[in-house]
């Protein structure tokens, strides 16, 4: 005995799903992807019009943490302003507080003591590893791989730890200053700093055999969401997205600043081992090699700890700045933070703009995203790595 089921012949016995016939036609959906959904990592709505599994268009729509930070900044004295770039990028705080004095002490004239400097460049080093642990142990959970975000949070947790043993936080920090830095660090906690180094190094390999090539997550991200260097450069992209991408832009090696000329590391650049150019498992991995050359910075930072004081002797309680105006750019785990200050000799600054990675790197998504499948979606809003608190600002 024999059926037909839309013209296709079946034997005796045969199943088959109903065959939809191939001009079918659908109509396209439009939906919110947040601002709850775990993937938009932050209160983060992403209005997409799909057909069937396939986008057809994401528009990012911001706007939830928006708290005025830039005019707020002109409302308050120079100490004050201080703990409040820490709550833009909050998983970068250090490298967004190194932003902001780095372009008053330029207006200032000020010159900043070594020894000073190279804290700054130690605990900076230590909040990036700290972040890359977070991202690419979150686009692991994005990726369904659950075990090596845990692993990740686990050497997390010991970055945490030192942060706050020096600087009172686990967060935000407060630590880099105008003119200097908050506290000195004590020969316990440097040798305790380089055994952490030693740590991440040795788990970096665990990494590899959990995740980076995990069979699974090679197929969910290898060749997924690419982002070419035309497109990087259009959208202003920076950090590892436009590594990732071939370009070779590290402003700790380009425009040194804080005495990083004085140390030697690589820039990972794409491609790398399995991925393509501008693809997912390209920006993860780029993000991994950066907190093996971090290391590095830290271990010759540490043994080159120099001596002397660790703030500008005129930088007190009641500074404020000359009049004059000054533009500096620094690397910060997600990308480029450039601060454009401006002072009239008053106690709060007359203008403070700030250039944050995240919101160019988020952009990006709206022309990547056309003709990926929702999951492939997930795949790329993961691998950019962004903070709504920088963002909306």
């Amino acid at each position: 005995m024999t059926t037909r089921i839309d013209g296709v012949k079946l034997n005796e016995g045969e199943r088959s799903a109903p065959i939809l016939p191939r001009d079918i036609q659908t109509d396209e959906l439009v939906f919110n992807m947040g601002p709850q959904h775990p993937s938009t990592h932050g209160v983060m709505r992403a209005v997409l019009r799909t057909d069937g599994e396939v986008v057809l268009e994401c528009q990012p729509l911001i706007g939830n943490l928006h708290r005025c930070a830039e005019k707020i900044l002109e409302c308050l004295t120079y100490v004050q302003g201080l703990p409040y770039v820490d709550r833009m990028d909050y998983l970068g705080a250090l490298n967004m507080e190194m932003g902001l004095v780095l372009s008053v002490e330029k207006a200032a004239g000020i010159e900043v003591p070594k020894r000073a400097q190279y804290l700054r460049v130690i605990t900076c080093e230590i909040n990036r590893i700290v972040s890359h642990l977070i991202a690419a142990g979150q686009f692991g959970l994005d990726m369904g791989a659950f075990t090596p975000f845990l692993y990740m949070f686990r050497e997390r947790e010991e970055g945490v730890q030192l942060l706050n043993e020096l600087t009172g936080g686990r967060l935000l920090y407060h630590y880099i200053r105008y003119g200097g830095v908050t506290r000195d660090a004590d020969a316990e906690w440097c040798r305790k700093v380089l055994a952490f180094c030693d740590r991440i190094d040795d788990h970096l390999d665990e990494y590899n055999n959990l995740l980076s090539y995990n069979h699974i997550f090679l197929q969910r991200s290898v060749g997924v969401a690419l982002i070419d260097k035309k497109t990087c450069i259009d959208y202003g992209v920076t950090g590892p997205i436009l590594r990732a991408a071939g370009v070779k832009r590290d402003l700790r090696k380009d425009m040194p600043y804080s005495s990083y000329e004085d140390f030697d590391f690589e820039v990972p650049v794409g491609p790398f081992e399995k991925g393509v150019v501008g693809d997912a498992w390209t920006r993860y991995r780029a993000r991994v090699y950066e907190m093996a050359e971090s290391c590095k910075i830290i271990r010759q930072a540490v043994e080159g700890l120099p001596e002397g004081d660790i703030v500008h002797p005129k930088v007190t309680r009641g500074w404020k700045a000359p009049p004059g105006e000054a533009y500096v750019a620094s690397e910060a785990p997600r990308g480029e933070v450039s601060t454009y200050f401006i002072s009239d000799g008053g106690k709060n600054p007359y203008r403070m703009k700030y250039r944050g990675p995240s919101f160019y790197n988020l952009a990006v998504t709206t022309a990547t995203a056309r003709g990926l499948l929702i999951g492939d979606l997930i795949a790329l809003i993961g691998s950019i790595d962004f903070t709504l608190g920088e963002v909306d600002r």
